[in-house]
């Protein structure tokens, strides 16, 4: 493993500790490589209105581009399971609309998944499908 991807491994386990998980009590973390080569984290935080929980995925996504970061690089994901979680299909439309072309997924039993955009979103809708 290179020491990047134990970074945003390591991120996304850290802020996975602040997940707002009251209604699933399924707390993830994740974190984003910009590139500066910053890392920022996020975790989920879910509402009542379960519509408008927000995933750690976009929480991290969003957490980077707040910072200025114009690239984002690659995404980790990490939470409890028997196999490495995957971000759901509205975070692969975001990792899409950010062009995330390298995806690490986790459990914290240490199992981890590498995947690409493509392999994790085949023929993702893009600005090209618009015009």
């Amino acid at each position: 493993m290179t020491e990047m991807n134990k970074k945003m491994l390591d991120e996304a386990k850290r802020v996975r500790e602040f997940a707002y998980a009251p209604y699933s009590n399924f707390a993830v973390g994740a974190a984003v490589l910009g590139g500066s080569g910053e890392v920022y984290g996020g975790c989920n935080v879910e509402n009542a209105s379960f519509s408008v929980t927000n995933c750690a995925e976009c929480t991290a996504i969003y957490n980077a581009i707040s910072a200025g970061e114009k690239e984002l690089i690659a995404l980790a994901v990490v939470a409890e399971g028997e196999a490495p979680v995957t971000p759901c299909g509205a975070c692969r439309q975001i990792l899409a609309e950010f062009h995330i072309q390298y995806i690490l997924m986790a459990n914290l039993a240490g199992d981890v998944k590498e995947m690409t955009l493509e392999e994790l979103l085949p023929g993702a809708f893009s600005a090209e499908n618009i015009n």
